[in-house]
């Protein structure tokens, strides 16, 4: 298929610096794709809450990715944004509130992430009295379930759809439940379903053990990696921080303390992040260094994207769909 207009736009001018990294890693990731690779994407930040979605849900419609890796508030947030979009308050002088006008949003129910107020009763409380019951069903089935995939339950039992609030195409935690897509969640335990699934604990009213750990995650994704690794798997980073430095680590974990030396690296590297090098920082580290660490291979081919996110990851995805 033959790109769209957006896609021969960056060809023709984005040339250089940053925008020449944005254009490579996208040709890369779809050498990839071609080649038989599989690719995961991982989702720092507050993806969901930008509306990733619109853009994201398609490239999970169209197999231009296999597996994510997310934080617990992304994984959530798709879903809030889905049932309360027409709630949510845009705070375009967020840099000029002051303390008290923070605390007027609380008091309100708004929490915000940059310039974007997340409603809480609509979107939190909406989703809680479905997701509770859930999580106690399977307790008493003796069942247990990853963090994804209870949401998957509540997506696909259609208890939500009186509160849809957005086109579902727009969805990307939809277009995941339908195909049932594997994703990883490390430290769910800090998103606020994490918090209100502890509250119920420490209330004695649920089982920790009824959610599937981190633990579990590292392992699940182990075997997965094992078993899909055969033609590569790539590895599409946005942002930083748990959701990128959990699942990157099953490969030398997998080669060093498995001691399964046959393992392959990750098959392409791509981070976009405005996180500057410094002292231990993850985020900002250069590809180079992953290569210490048993990630990446010499051969493998490298990105780094210095810039935000919510402008590039749109763009890649974009030529990614022949846009």
């Amino acid at each position: 298929m033959s790109k769209g207009a957006i896609s021969q736009f960056i060809e023709k001018y984005y040339l250089h610096f940053n925008s020449a990294a944005l254009v490579d890693a996208a040709k890369d990731y779809e050498k990839q794709l071609q080649g038989g690779s599989k690719m995961l994407v991982s989702l720092a930040g507050a993806m969901s809450t930008a509306e990733l979605g619109k853009i994201f849900a398609e490239m999970i419609r169209k197999d231009k990715v296999q597996i994510i890796s997310c934080t617990g508030a992304n994984l959530e947030e798709d879903v809030m944004n889905l049932v309360a979009h027409s709630h949510y308050k845009r705070v375009p002088n967020y840099r000029d509130l002051s303390p008290q006008e923070e605390w007027d949003l609380l008091e309100k129910g708004l929490n915000r992430v940059t310039d974007t107020c997340i409603p809480e009763e609509e979107a939190f409380r909406r989703i809680q009295k479905h997701i509770v019951k859930i999580w106690k069903d399977a307790e008493a089935n003796g069942e247990r379930y990853f963090p994804h995939e209870f949401l998957y339950k509540l997506l696909l039992s259609g208890v939500l759809e009186e509160h849809y609030e957005i086109d579902l195409k727009d969805s990307w935690m939809y277009a995941a439940a339908e195909k049932n897509l594997p994703i990883v969640v490390p430290g769910w335990e800090d998103s606020t379903l994490g918090n209100i699934f502890a509250s119920y604990v420490l209330k004695g009213e649920l089982k920790a053990s009824t959610m599937k750990s981190g633990i579990e995650y590292m392992t699940f994704l182990a075997d997965w990696y094992t078993d899909n690794s055969k033609n590569g798997i790539g590895f599409f980073q946005i942002g930083g921080g748990i959701a990128g430095d959990f699942p990157i680590c099953v490969v030398p974990m997998l080669y060093q303390d498995m001691e399964r030396t046959d393992t392959p690296f990750w098959s392409y590297f791509c981070q976009i992040s405005d996180s500057t090098t410094s002292y231990g920082s993850y985020s900002g580290a250069v590809p180079n260094e992953k290569i210490t660490w048993g990630k990446l291979d010499i051969d493998t081919p490298k990105h780094i994207i210095e810039s935000d996110a919510t402008i590039v990851a749109p763009l890649i995805f974009a030529y990614l769909l022949d846009m």
